[in-house]
């Protein structure tokens, strides 16, 4: 965590908000640092460990929770809980997708019931800066393979031969003789349609094969363009000149002991100021989360090292299977903005002291004694303009207190200027005690923030109970 805040400087004091009784202070972030990495995966079983989770590192070995820990994206789709998600650039890092698995054990489905008749869909996200995301939508790709009982571990790579991605998963289908999971792929270009699933890799007899995942390599690193590894009771090499051409069994890990009873979830890593590359795998057999094993040549399976002891650390969170995408610059710089945590706040309402702003149902009112995310928010620059505060929910990131109608709800941000300028306040002394505040609307600058009935309202305010009622303080 202090390599992270070292790096925060221009950032955080840009972004950072003081607010009555609150001062926030951030270290200088050093002017020449490199950008970092991005690591989006999940961490756990339940509703909320099988969501969307992102990690930050600055040299690749040393990761930091963003977002304080918490979900950064919520499936509210399929089974409502996704795992093995894959973060995808397109080639000119004008978008961005989230692929994961719909899947959502011990929340209303077993492993048994997953694996056999499961989701045939896989859940999407789709983003023009990494920072806001649409509502996600189901992609089904395992409903046209004859029998095909679910959709697993999906990942992606462009394709430059044909101007498209390579969308690959995995299946478990009866097939000559034997029902497994084998990988299939399909050609996309929008993850919203595909071609026609085939089979992709397919081992011999019963043995499964789930996790793969490919890298690129660059010129004059091995005698293969794309090195993957796959999860096959071993953690098998391969190397090849096409994505989708013929692949060369190069070799697996058991040479420094990890074989495919211990670890699951390949995940790349090249680090950016060498030709070296960490594969990270998940130590699901010890429950012990991901650890990389690092390589200067990932096509020769007697090059790859074990980390040593006290060389890496994976932060708070336990890390499981996700992926990694090394950012640039400006990449870097809107993570940070936009991720790192902020202070949970909490709004009480001045002439009710013992109840606080939160959310039920996306209405917003003032309930007693409550502690929950559903109190917490995240107070933001405004949307609209500087010098302001948004409200963003803690536990439904990506919405904000809005008004519409002067009545209040939580709202996801649809990038719009109606939106911003509806969920941006400008923060003034409290209408009824100075050393607490009240919140004008930004396009209704004679209106503020007020409860009335218990619920939150949009409103002039000309009376003494309306003042006190337009008054808050932010606390913790």
């Amino acid at each position: 965590m202090r390599t992270l805040l070292s790096r925060l400087a221009a950032i955080l004091v840009a972004a950072c908000l003081l607010l009555t009784s609150q001062s926030l202070a951030a270290p200088e972030r050093a002017a020449a640092a490199e950008p970092g990495y991005l690591m989006t995966h999940f961490i756990g079983e339940g509703s909320n460990g099988q969501q969307i989770y992102f990690s930050y590192s600055t040299d690749g070995l040393n990761w930091s929770d963003l977002n304080g820990g918490g979900i950064a994206l919520r499936s509210t789709v399929g089974t409502k809980g996704v795992r093995d998600p894959a973060l995808v650039r397109s080639p000119d890092g004008s978008k961005y997708w989230i692929i994961a698995t719909d899947l959502c054990i011990s929340c209303g489905q077993t492993w048994s019931q997953s694996i056999n008749d499961g989701s045939r869909n896989l859940v999407v996200w789709e983003s023009t800066d990494l920072i806001n995301w649409s509502e996600p939508w189901l992609l089904n790709v395992a409903g046209a393979i004859p029998d095909g009982r679910n959709a697993w571990a999906p990942e992606a790579i462009w394709d430059p031969a044909t101007n498209n991605y390579v969308l690959y998963w995995a299946t478990n289908v009866p097939q000559n003789g034997a029902t497994k999971h084998r990988i299939f792929y399909a050609r996309t270009s929008d993850f919203r349609t595909i071609t026609t699933p085939q089979i992709y890799i397919d081992r011999p007899g019963t043995q499964e094969l789930i996790d793969t995942q490919i890298v690129e390599m660059p010129a004059g690193v091995g005698n293969y363009r794309y090195v993957r590894a796959s999860g096959d009771g071993q953690i098998t090499l391969e190397g090849s000149n096409s994505i989708l051409g013929t692949w060369t069994n190069l070799g697996n890990l058991s040479g420094i002991g990890l074989t495919g009873a211990q670890v699951e979830g390949p995940m790349w890593m090249k680090f950016r100021d060498r030709n070296e590359w960490a594969l990270y795998l998940d130590q699901y057999s010890s429950g012990r989360g991901y650890m990389p094993v690092t390589s200067t040549n990932p096509s020769v399976p007697g090059t790859y090292q074990l980390p040593a002891t006290g060389s890496y650390n994976m932060g708070v969170n336990k890390k499981r299977h996700g992926s990694i995408l090394n950012l640039t610059a400006a990449e870097d710089t809107r993570v940070l903005a936009r991720w790192t945590d902020t202070p949970a706040k909490r709004l009480q309402s001045f002439n009710f002291q013992d109840r606080y702003v939160r959310h039920a149902n996306f209405d917003v009112r003032i309930d007693q004694n409550i502690t929950g995310p559903d109190a917490q928010f995240r107070i933001r620059p405004g949307l609209a303009g500087s010098g302001t505060v948004s409200f963003e929910s803690v536990n439904y990131r990506g919405y904000f207190l809005r008004h519409a109608n002067n009545d209040f709800q939580l709202v996801r941000n649809d990038g719009t200027a109606q939106f911003a300028a509806d969920a941006t306040f400008n923060q003034v002394a409290g209408l009824a005690d100075s050393t607490w505040s009240s919140f004008q609307s930004y396009n209704h600058p004679d209106r503020y923030i007020r409860h009335y009935a218990y619920y939150l309202k949009l409103d002039p305010i000309t009376t003494a109970t309306g003042r006190a009622d337009a008054t808050f303080r932010v606390t913790n």
